[in-house]
């Protein structure tokens, strides 16, 4: 079994965002290999995603990005469950992203319960958390939503969105 060093469990913590005694765990537990190491921190923080859905996120940020040199504008309102974890540059990534996201991929809803109580039948890609994410097409944005989750042990929720593009 290979050693498992300080700095091995320092570098898969700031990957991953797990904390200190989960990394080193997960080390220990695939012999060092730091790739299956990752996989099941992912795993074990999808599954604590899960189990936290049912707390209410009332904090959180209003973001905006502007794109097309004014030509499409978004709003985006993200809510997690401490002003804490609001203010940190992660979560303030993720609501930009999620922006982003809004903003090149035109979604009509959120895909949430909570947001979309309309009884129409809406396609998959105009579901904003079921789209491919535009920076990393291999997850969706509510595997962007989660893996946050994981790492803040918050729940996180893609609250609503406005879209405004010029001429539509």
């Amino acid at each position: 079994m290979a050693e498992i060093s300080a700095t091995m469990v320092k570098e898969l913590r700031e990957s991953t965002g797990a904390g200190i005694m989960d990394c080193k765990r997960a080390l220990e537990n695939t012999g060092g290999d730091v790739k299956k190491a990752t996989e099941i921190l992912r795993e074990q923080g999808l599954a604590r995603a899960e189990k936290r859905s049912e707390r209410k996120a009332q904090q959180g940020i209003v973001d905006s990005y502007i794109h097309g040199g004014g030509r499409i504008g978004v709003i985006v309102e993200v809510n997690c469950e401490t002003d804490f974890v609001a203010r940190t540059e992660d979560f303030r990534k993720l609501a930009r992203d999620v922006a982003m996201q809004v903003a090149a991929m035109n979604p009509k809803v959120v895909g949430n319960e909570e947001s979309d109580g309309a009884g129409e039948e809406i396609a998959p890609e105009e579901v904003l958390l079921k789209q491919p994410f535009i920076r990393d097409a291999s997850m969706t944005v509510q595997d962007l939503v989660k893996a946050m989750i994981a790492k803040t042990g918050e729940n996180i929720v893609i609250r609503r969105f406005s879209r405004f593009e010029l001429g539509a």
